[in-house]
């Protein structure tokens, strides 16, 4: 099967690859474009490690084809950070020790991003509704949660 010119941008720098037309998002991120904090945690779209942004909306790249990101805008988890100054919300997790193993800390993070572009003053309700479809194994979500709420308050002016 022949591969496809995809163009797109990915973190705000356009990009052009070649895939496979069966080729996954995350596949592509990872394999050809070596962006490798997006994880196949279940590649069914059940644990949202693999969580990015296109064009704004929160999908599970193991759910969308490389080919379908042809003239979109894909945000991953290296594109949070500016250049070496982390995100405050990649700050609290930190103090928070809001990650283990870090497998799902990617997804979260992106998620959670995407969570505070939409509504900066979410209630924890709010928070763990959103972050539903983002599975850990190791923290218990409980700093997650404190770290997120602090960073939204922090956001706002508001601590």
């Amino acid at each position: 099967m022949s591969k496809i010119h995809v163009t797109t941008t990915v973190n705000g720098d356009e990009t052009e690859f070649l895939c496979d037309p069966r080729e996954t998002l995350l596949d592509v991120l990872r394999d050809r474009l070596a962006l490798t904090g997006a994880k196949e945690g279940c590649g069914t779209g059940d644990c949202g490690a693999c969580s990015v942004t296109i064009d704004g909306r929160l999908m599970c790249s193991c759910l969308v084809l490389g080919v379908e990101a042809e003239g979109k805008s894909i945000g991953t988890v290296e594109g949070i950070a500016e250049g070496e100054e982390l995100d405050p919300l990649q700050q609290k997790f930190i103090e928070y020790a809001a990650l283990q193993c870090g497998i799902c800390t990617p997804g979260i993070l992106v998620a959670t991003k995407a969570l505070l572009a939409k509504n900066p003053d979410p209630t924890e309700t709010e928070v763990r509704y959103w972050l539903a479809g983002n599975l850990c194994r190791c923290t218990g979500y409980d700093k997650i949660i404190r770290a997120v709420m602090d960073t939204a308050a922090d956001l706002r002016g508001a601590s």
